[in-house]
């Protein structure tokens, strides 16, 4: 018996060790691969406050919940699950798959740009909408989920990218931890913006100066703040898709556009030593972007185009 137990403990003990490598496994994995989809994670938080406009304030937090809810769903039970399947028997159709929703991101990004320029204000009809909260709500969070699921499916592919080598066990903890840390962080700050004026008021009314005037100043600000954040999403969706494709044609070696855009932006960055890579960032971003612009317009008036044919 004493053997027996002692052998049960050393297996015990071997268990532990194994599954304590495994976590550390799991957590520098997902500290990598969280590290390398900061980008995509920064642009969804940029992108998801303008679906949390024209609400009152007391709706703003459980709007931002439904999203969040909906990311979630989009990650642990769309996305992880056929992430895990398609990386282990079709791993090359990842990359197809990705490109059509950077090609939705470069339509629906399109799409706004038309529409800023060219709508012609409606008062009555915009009236009529506002006034029916419950369903703009819903049409709101209904585009915010979609969009949240092409930027949540290049995360988990950049995530499932880095642990491509390992057991199916770790990379479907590395994606899940990535999919948990990634939503909270991006609605936690979305939530944080979304209530600045809020917290702008509260500190305007308490005694101090500092704090009345910090206050002040967040109240009036936040507007602007918003509407600049507005069109930073909007910009984010097409600077997103069209390095999307841009990426996936170079993988299918159609490599010409990301090589002209990584040539323009090193020579662009090479003139500006002093900020080299912040000048490198925002020409590859503006590379993409008129490559997603062209394709998103391209698509946003093909359709209008067999629209108008059908009446």
């Amino acid at each position: 018996m004493p053997s027996g137990l002692a052998a049960l403990l050393d297996d015990v003990a071997a268990l532990t060790r194994l599954a304590a490598t495994s976590l550390d496994d799991v957590g520098a994995a997902a500290s990598k691969a969280g590290v390398k989809a900061a980008g995509v994670v920064v642009d969804d938080a940029a992108v998801t406050p303008q679906y949390v406009t024209d609400f009152k304030p007391e709706r703003e937090l459980p709007v931002i919940w439904r999203i969040a809810k909906g990311s979630m769903f989009n990650k642990f039970i769309i996305l992880l699950p056929i992430g895990l399947a398609l990386s282990a028997f079709l791993p090359w159709i990842i990359t197809p798959i990705l490109m059509l929703g950077g090609l939705y991101l470069c339509f629906e990004g399109a799409e706004k740009v038309i529409h800023a320029f060219g709508h012609k204000t409606d008062t009555k009809a915009d009236i009529a909408q506002v006034q029916d909260m419950f369903a703009l709500e819903n049409e709101r969070v209904a585009g915010a989920v979609r969009t949240d699921l092409i930027l949540s499916a290049e995360i988990m592919a950049i995530a499932l990218s880095e642990v491509a080598d390992r057991t199916i066990v770790i990379q479907g903890a590395v994606l899940a931890v990535v999919a948990l840390a990634i939503t909270i962080a991006v609605y936690g700050v979305v939530a944080l913006i979304v209530k600045m004026d809020d917290i702008g008021l509260y500190l305007a009314k308490r005694p101090g100066g500092a704090s009345q005037t910090l206050g002040r100043g967040l109240v009036l600000g936040m507007p602007k703040v918003m509407t600049a954040l507005s069109v930073i999403g909007t910009a984010a969706m097409i600077w997103v898709g069209g390095g999307i494709i841009v990426h996936g044609l170079a993988g299918f070696g159609i490599a010409g556009p990301e090589h002209v855009i990584h040539d323009i932006a090193v020579a662009a960055a090479g003139a500006m030593p002093f900020a080299s890579g912040v000048v490198e960032w925002v020409v590859t971003a503006l590379g993409a972007g008129i490559v997603g612009m062209v394709l998103g317009s391209v698509i946003a008036f093909g359709l209008k185009a067999v629209s108008g044919k059908k009446h």
